[in-house]
């Protein structure tokens, strides 16, 4: 079976219109590349789910160019208290640093952002979505996915260079495919209950409790969530009732008069797609992973996979480099997923832990490591928390600290005295960092950068002075001092991704080494070359087609 010959074509068809799906739509929509998106709910979500939004996801949504909406409804740099049985605290997590631009934690509510990612797709006529549809079946060629498209009972046909499944946890995509999720599901439920109208500490408090652990996370708009580990004995429409459900937040101080919006019994897992990709069509989100939601990473990772797959697909679709570039996706991904994964285990081990010794022990050790400094500083600025870096993939492997990192976003001045986080100040795309180096000691590198498809513009960082108002060409300063990372790179060049993520760092007579990064693989979508004879017809009806 196939589409018809006459079936619109679009560069990226997406399933799926989570955050990981519509964030991906709004990066390839800002690259220029023509989208469909399709939905099988006929909306984006309106119950809330994930509630916490690190400072990752919110560069990404800076990159999108929504961040402005996104910030004007969350809260804002919330810590974590972790109680004893007694009720006494044995680890703050409060973090202050902005390594990426913004504080590491913030509370959201999940339809907001949907809303506002949704909204974000009008600015762009190129990308198209349909909710309530759903893709029933697929089929490859070596030129583009052909989708059958299930709408209102009626079958469509449409075409994409490639395919990509957000279509979480049950995702049809990767049942398609025949992919495996790999892992464990856990055996403990646990009871989400949704609260509005609760003025309450702004932060989160861990109750790490044997017989009930329990946490309580903020929210904004004076909404809060509470969830409760339910004993194996407990039914889940016991649980449920009324009274059961108000016993349970008065035991952990819910305010008085907070209205229940929801409450639903979960299980969690802990899971990794097998493989991500199959040619054409890859996985991201919760269509490739599953996680515990105790390190509040689930939906984060999915924004960071979409984030690392749109500017991929971009250059590939245009034919900047090769398709090979997209084999990378995986490569940098999975194993960071797997970290956090990791760590929302170990997370859920000091909320519930396996016996009432095991507890006094880590909280024991958690309050003695209190007492030194640089330990205090480790856990409260949540330095334990995976770094986004990986060492492999689209990079020039390097002892270099910064290779393979995401790239700090210090404040910087302009030449004319003006403030702004650093992505706003740099070029789209790929941009060559010369960090305390002229602007003109930048140009003949660049040159050679210059593959004739893929042009690399040029910035001058300087770390500390002299300011850039003294300086010619384009030119950057820090308003604070520069982390260590940064200042040990003094004199270095960066060739930062559209990502923001180190490719290579290099003094300026290994140019040529880097050159050859852009040269990889074949580039057969140079010219969009599959689709677009027939790429400006409507939707059109096909016959049900499966992989």
């Amino acid at each position: 079976m196939s589409v018809e010959p006459s079936a619109r074509i679009y560069d990226v068809i997406i399933a799926g219109a989570g955050p990981t799906g519509l964030t991906l739509a709004n990066l390839l929509g800002l690259r220029g590349l023509s989208v469909l998106v399709v939905e099988r709910n006929t909306a984006t979500v309106r119950e809330p789910r994930a509630v916490s939004i690190d400072d990752e996801s919110l560069r990404t949504m800076q990159a999108a160019g929504i961040i402005e909406q996104v910030m004007a409804q969350v809260v804002r740099g919330y810590g974590s208290r972790y109680l004893t049985p007694r009720g006494n605290c044995f680890l703050t997590v409060m973090p202050t640093g902005r390594p990426y631009g913004y504080l590491r934690r913030n509370a959201f509510r999940q339809p907001i952002l949907e809303q506002q990612l949704r909204d974000g797709l009008k600015r762009f006529a190129h990308v198209e979505t349909r909710f309530g549809s759903t893709v029933s079946g697929f089929v490859q060629d070596m030129d583009c996915v052909n989708v059958s498209i299930a709408c209102d009972g009626e079958q469509l046909g449409a075409r994409g260079l490639y395919l990509v499944g957000c279509d979480g946890a049950s995702s049809t995509i990767r049942k398609l495919l025949g992919v495996k999720l790999e892992g464990e599901t856990l055996p403990e439920r646990w009871l989400i209950i949704d609260l509005a109208d609760s003025p309450a500490d702004r932060d989160t408090v861990v109750f790490c409790d044997i017989d009930r652990p329990c946490i309580a996370l903020p929210g904004p708009d004076q909404t809060r969530r509470f969830e409760f580990k339910l004993r194996d004995h407990e039914t889940e429409g016991e649980m449920l009732r009324p009274e059961r459900v108000q016993a349970l937040l008065a035991s952990r101080g819910a305010a008085a008069g907070s209205r229940t919006v929801r409450q639903v019994v979960y299980t969690f897992h802990a899971r990794i797609a097998d493989r991500w990709a199959h040619d054409r069509v890859f996985l991201a989100g919760d269509a490739a992973h599953l996680m515990p939601p105790f390190a509040g990473q689930g939906m984060n990772s999915g924004i960071r996979d979409a984030h690392n797959l749109a500017w991929k697909l971009a250059e590939v679709v245009t034919g900047r480099i090769g398709e090979s570039l997209l084999h990378s996706y995986e490569t940098e991904r999975r194993g960071h997923v797997a970290a956090m994964i990791d760590l929302a285990l170990r997370m859920g081990r000091i909320m519930g832990p396996p016996t009432r010794l095991r507890g006094w022990v880590t909280q024991t050790a958690f309050r003695a490591a209190g007492l030194w400094p640089e330990l205090r500083a480790y856990f409260g600025e949540m330095k334990y928390k995976p770094q986004p870096r990986f060492s492999s993939g689209f990079l020039l492997p390097s002892a270099h600290t910064l290779v393979g990192r995401l790239l700090p976003q210090p404040v910087v001045r302009s030449r004319d005295g003006f403030e702004q986080l650093l992505d706003d100040a740099l070029p789209d795309g790929f941009v060559l960092v010369g960090l305390d180096m002229p602007p003109v000691a930048l140009k003949a590198a660049a040159r050679q950068l210059d593959t004739g498809k893929v042009s690399v513009p040029t910035i001058s960082l300087f770390l500390t002075g002299p300011p850039a108002s003294d300086l010619g060409g384009a030119s950057l300063s820090l308003v604070d001092p520069p982390d260590r990372a940064l200042a040990a790179a003094s004199g270095s060049l960066l060739l930062v991704r559209p990502d923001r993520y180190v490719m290579a760092a290099f003094p300026a007579g290994k140019v040529a080494d880097v050159a050859g990064l852009f040269k990889q693989g074949d580039s057969r979508n140079s010219a969009r070359a599959a689709g677009r004879l027939h790429s400006e017809g409507p939707l059109k009806s096909a016959p049900p087609i499966q992989t």
